[in-house]
């Protein structure tokens, strides 16, 4: 069951993963942030939903990720960040979600300190994205992207970086490509669950 291994994965405060090396994080305060990766039976399978990110939109243009965001103030807990976010995003309403636990948190070239939190939500379900910052919802079967020979490691160098550094990116699928920290993310969700 998904939520038992996500339970039993789970430790808080561990990094699972961290773009660049330690020392791009030495003396910088992380920001919070959480991301929902939504999960829906179709066609008989388990899938992941994205979104691709507008061109327009400030951080990310153009690329594949999950609804989700930096946390605000008064908000203490990823879940709450990330099914504000998704409602906020693709319009998944925060009461068709079942959250089935987290992940350990993923660190970002832009210092972010990232909480993927994985839930259920209903098929077929009618999206409203946001136009400014969402371009595209789809999903991608979760026996895809299991698929080794779906994804590499290749090397990364951002502005500003000294050295590259190997990212994932996972094949075309359906006109998108995963990688980066989403690809990441996903990664370290098909670790947990053995596949």
């Amino acid at each position: 069951m998904i939520s038992e291994r996500l339970r039993r994965a789970y430790q808080p405060g561990v990094i699972a993963a961290r773009d660049g090396s330690a020392e791009h994080y030495e003396g910088v305060v992380l920001k919070c942030a959480a991301v929902l990766i939504p999960l829906a039976r179709i066609e008989s399978e388990w899938q992941v939903v994205f979104t691709r990110r507008t061109d327009t939109v400030e951080h990310h243009k153009g690329q594949v990720s999950f609804p989700g965001g930096g946390c605000d103030r008064q908000e203490y807990v990823p879940e709450a960040t990330a099914l504000r976010e998704a409602q906020e995003e693709i319009g998944l309403a925060r009461e068709d979600v079942r959250l089935l636990g987290r992940l350990n948190d993923v660190l970002t070239i832009t210092h972010y300190r990232v909480t993927p939190v994985v839930g259920s939500m209903p098929w077929p379900y009618t999206f409203t994205p946001e136009p400014a910052e969402v371009g595209r919802v789809f999903h991608i079967p979760l026996s895809w992207l299991a698929e080794r020979s779906h994804r590499r490691e290749q090397p990364f160098t951002p502005d500003g970086f000294p050295r590259p550094f190997h990212v994932v990116v996972f094949e075309e699928y359906d006109g998108e490509v995963l990688w980066g920290a989403t690809a990441r993310m996903t990664l370290n969700f098909l670790e947990v669950l053995g596949l």
